[in-house]
């Protein structure tokens, strides 16, 4: 078992220092190091399901208005609903790979886990997810067009729009969807009240949704879903998208927040 640091909380009411911060999400992360490989795997399948909602209300949204507005004030409609999944994730306490991705390296930063360590947590955080989101993909691929709340082409128009790339744009969209991932697993732990926690969650998201952003968990179900539903996304275009797409997220949750992070406090302190 890796032993935990202790952390005394903030006053309710009072901001908490950058230092209280790093030490509960150090924590935090020991926490899911210290878990079974089930228990994990088992968490981020459900946050695979559940992140999946998100798709389910942006391809809803995308049917019943897509003719009727504008494309400009139908991305913000999307905008919008993208965030609902990550609420549904991260206040529900699942795990979700673009969260670990940035904070959970925080242990090995420290030297309390190895570095081989944080590739099995990845590795089962985002099998975890991706197993859940082609599960959930299925289910709405069949249901939504079935029961008429989406239409197929709402499936394909949320996929185009992010293969429709070459690997060097995915690649740095990506990166800086990671980077506010892992902002936003640091702002969650900043704040203390659980309104708090779903104002900060739906403005971090919604920009990635306006932005048009890749997510490597999101983003998957998207484009899996319209490769299923659509003759014309291919699974070469699922796999350049996942591809670049994980490495982007990887690298700007990774270097851009948890490593700038780290070492920021440390000289500080």
């Amino acid at each position: 078992m890796i032993k935990l640091f202790k952390n005394e909380s903030a006053q309710p009411g009072q901001p908490k220092e950058v230092k209280e911060i790093l030490e509960e999400q150090i924590e935090t992360s020991l926490k899911e190091f210290n878990r079974s490989n089930i228990g994990l795997f088992m968490s981020a399948f459900t946050a695979g399901l559940e992140i999946g909602f998100s798709v389910l209300f942006m391809g809803t949204m995308l049917t019943l208005f897509g003719q009727d507005l504008s494309p400009n004030v139908m991305k913000l409609v999307l905008a919008l609903c993208y965030p609902i999944g990550f609420i549904f994730v991260i206040i529900g306490r699942s795990e979700l790979f673009t969260e670990h991705t940035a904070l959970a390296i925080l242990p090995v930063l420290r030297g309390a886990v190895r570095l081989r360590a944080i590739f099995l947590l990845w590795g089962l955080v985002y099998s975890g997810n991706l197993l859940g989101g082609f599960l959930f993909s299925i289910l709405i691929a069949k249901i939504g067009p079935a029961v008429g709340f989406i239409e197929p082409s709402a499936f394909h128009d949320l996929a185009y729009h992010l293969v429709s790339y070459d690997w060097d744009v995915i690649l740095l969209s990506a990166l800086l969807a990671g980077w506010m991932m892992g902002l936003l697993g640091w702002l969650v732990t900043s704040s203390q009240e659980t309104i708090s926690r779903i104002l900060v969650i739906t403005m971090v998201t919604a920009i990635i949704g306006v932005a048009g952003l890749h997510h490597c968990i999101v983003g998957s179900i998207e484009v899996f879903t319209g490769m299923i539903t659509s003759p014309d996304i291919h699974f070469t275009d699922y796999l350049h998208f996942q591809l670049w797409a994980t490495l982007g997220n990887t690298l700007g949750g990774t270097f851009f927040v948890a490593i700038l992070k780290f070492s920021h406090v440390r000289l500080k302190g």
